[in-house]
């Protein structure tokens, strides 16, 4: 049995090496980022992945999965890449609030459907993401503050395991398996579908304001003030932004789950700030809340790195003041705590970060910006020193990070434990495998 072989067992489209349309098949989201697989199959539905996974278990071969490509680590030499988005059905069971989705569904559909109905999911900043990848690595959005992970509206997940057998997981079936899926990744079984949660979103308060540069110190100062007190149905994210081509700039993205009477007084520290270049805030409907932080939706080079902070005193404030932004285009600041960091709330893997605050540093992935970017966040990281806590959210691992840097020592032992029991062949391997830096 060769890889040749692909095309006669399913249903869907294989490519290979030398096709017409491989190389761009096996692109990743972000462009930096290669992939040199042996082949790449885009599945017809559920059953054509259980065919694969049966034929890559007698071949000895090894399916790493990717609805869009988003997080890839570029660790997938010699794999097969399974993409599910032709796996996209959206099924809203509004008087339930639940909702399931397709390995293949983007966040953007899911919110098509629920926003109308009054309802939202768990979603990220950026619409275009898969639900299942983003929530299979934990997931932090607009609404973490207020009910935790993504991983934490899961209720059921169906899966096909390392035999290539289908079956339905859930917290009564298969505990340990449920709980390494909701923030472990993708590494113990191809997930095809997933049942989550729904939330009231009757409303929906938020947008962007930017200023100048010659304004930040003023906007983080608001920042701050605004986090110390925010409900949880607040978020508010920070960005000191260097557009190419373009004049330096400070934003507030802002996202209140609540009627716009509210957000507005609890934002009101804001209209003290002069000098506004732009200012969106209004009521935003559920289905188009990517508009928030207008993150790209087409693939491009970028070399993103995530911390999470231990706090913002007026050093580390200082320090992330003091030099301009450039070489890199953002330097964001994210408030979390609240329902993020409740102990025992998820019975997921992610658990329960106490850190308030996530350090985004994003730059561009071109050969001529992409030394000086991984040299401006290494200084950056290095100047914050203790305000680093070291640990990261799985879901915003780079690549040639290591799985160690998102668990503690326990939770990546018990992942290794299930990962060993369910799959001992290394039939599957996330982007971040949890047994990579390991030798057995």
């Amino acid at each position: 049995m060769t890889i040749n072989d692909l095309r006669h067992v399913l249903q869907g489209h294989v490519l290979l090496p030398g096709d017409d349309g491989f190389e761009q098949a096996a692109t990743a989201w972000n462009l930096t980022v290669r992939q040199p697989v042996a082949a790449v199959v885009e599945a017809a539905d559920a059953d054509d992945v259980a065919a694969l996974v049966r034929y890559a278990r007698k071949a000895n071969l090894t399916v790493t999965v990717q609805p869009s490509g988003h997080g890839a680590s570029g660790d997938v030499e010699g794999l097969i890449l399974l993409r599910t988005r032709r796996l996209n059905q959206v099924e809203v069971r509004a008087q339930e609030r639940v909702v399931r989705v397709g390995a293949g569904a983007t966040w953007g559909q899911v919110l098509a459907r629920t926003g109308p109905l009054g309802l939202t999911g768990l979603a990220g900043s950026a619409p275009g993401v898969s639900v299942a990848g983003y929530t299979l690595g934990g997931g932090v959005g607009w609404f973490s503050r207020k009910y935790g992970f993504a991983s934490d509206s899961v209720r059921a997940i169906d899966i096909v395991d390392a035999d290539g057998e289908p079956g339905r997981v859930s917290a009564e079936s298969d505990p340990e398996l449920f709980w390494a899926l909701r923030g472990g990744g993708g590494d113990f079984a191809v997930v095809t579908a997933l049942e989550l949660e729904l939330y009231p979103a009757p409303a929906l308060y938020g947008g962007r304001v930017i200023w100048p540069e010659h304004r930040t110190r003023e906007v983080y100062d608001a920042f701050l003030e605004i986090t110390a007190g925010a409900p949880r149905e607040l978020s508010v994210w920070i960005n000191r932004l260097q557009p190419p081509g373009a004049p330096s700039m400070v934003t507030l993205d802002l996202a209140y789950l609540g009627e716009a009477g509210q957000g507005r007084d609890l934002l009101a520290r804001i209209d003290t700030i002069e000098g506004a270049i732009a200012d969106n805030r209004g009521v935003v409907p559920i289905a188009e809340l990517g508009r928030i932080a207008a993150e790209p939706t087409d693939p491009a080079p970028s070399i993103g790195r995530a911390e999470l902070l231990t706090g913002l005193d007026p050093q580390a404030v200082e320090l992330l003041l003091s030099k301009p932004v450039a070489p890199l285009i953002n330097v964001q600041v994210r408030h979390l705590g609240g329902a993020l960091a409740e102990p025992g709330r998820g019975v997921g893997a992610s658990g329960a970060p106490a850190e308030p605050y996530l350090l985004g540093l994003l730059g561009l992935g071109l050969p001529h910006a992409a030394e000086a970017t991984r040299a401006r966040q290494a200084e950056i990281v290095a100047d914050l020193g203790a305000s680093i806590s070291g640990r990261k959210p799985y879901t915003l691992l780079s690549p040639g990070e290591p799985v160690t840097a998102a668990f503690d020592a326990a939770t990546l032992a018990r992942l290794r434990e299930i990962k060993r029991a369910r799959d001992p062949h290394q039939v599957f391997r996330a982007n971040y495998p949890v047994l990579r830096d390991v030798t057995s």
